[in-house]
């Protein structure tokens, strides 16, 4: 009585390399990662890791007697970082088309790039906005007719953005087999990776 069955493995650990130009500062389980273009920094504080710099450019995570779920966390933290010294050091960029069949979608942005406005959305009056943060910008492509770019560091951020874009152009009341009308993701992936 009193034993518990849950396996623990006594140590669990993995190492992340990051990218040439790309500095990254622990301090209590918060990662700062620097690269050219820009800072970001993220807190792990509600997992029981540890965090160590090993050499220049790489990060060892280790768990100490940890079960299946905080053993995947491991992972998970790894992967974030590198996620992190990607788009410090190239920046992430989605791609989203505006899709319609018979009424044009009307973009309009605004506040330097955070601020994006859609009109005429299968012909409704209603102005939808969506602001985005400061280290997003959303710009219209010069080349490709009816879409949109969203570039940012965060790869969080402009994921969120395109959501948020995405849903507020949803079709209701209809049959969305047939209204097939909105914003879509069309591509993702690093800033000039779309250049062609």
């Amino acid at each position: 009585v009193g034993v518990s069955s849950v396996m623990k493995t006594i140590k669990t650990s993995q190492i992340v390399v990051l990218p040439e130009g790309v500095t990254c500062k622990i301090n209590a389980r918060t990662v700062t990662v620097t690269g050219p273009r820009g800072t970001l920094k993220r807190n792990f504080s509600h997992l029981q890791l540890d965090f160590q710099k090993v050499g220049k450019n790489q990060i060892r995570i280790t768990l100490w007697m940890g079960n299946k779920r905080s053993i995947a966390a491991v992972r998970t933290v790894c992967t974030h970082i590198k996620n992190m010294a990607i788009g410090v050091n190239e920046g992430y960029q989605y791609n989203m088309r505006l899709v319609y069949a018979h009424f044009p979608i009307n973009c309009a942005i605004s506040n330097e790039g955070h601020r994006i406005e859609i009109r005429n959305f299968l012909g409704e009056k209603i102005v939808r906005s969506v602001d985005l943060p400061t280290s997003c910008t959303i710009t219209r492509s010069d080349e490709i007719k009816d879409q949109l770019e969203i570039v940012g560091n965060d790869l969080e951020e402009v994921g969120n953005v395109c959501s948020r874009i995405h849903q507020v152009c949803t079709v209701k009341n209809k049959d969305i087999r047939k209204f097939l009308d909105g914003v879509y993701v069309s591509q993702k992936g690093v800033v000039g990776q779309f250049d062609n």
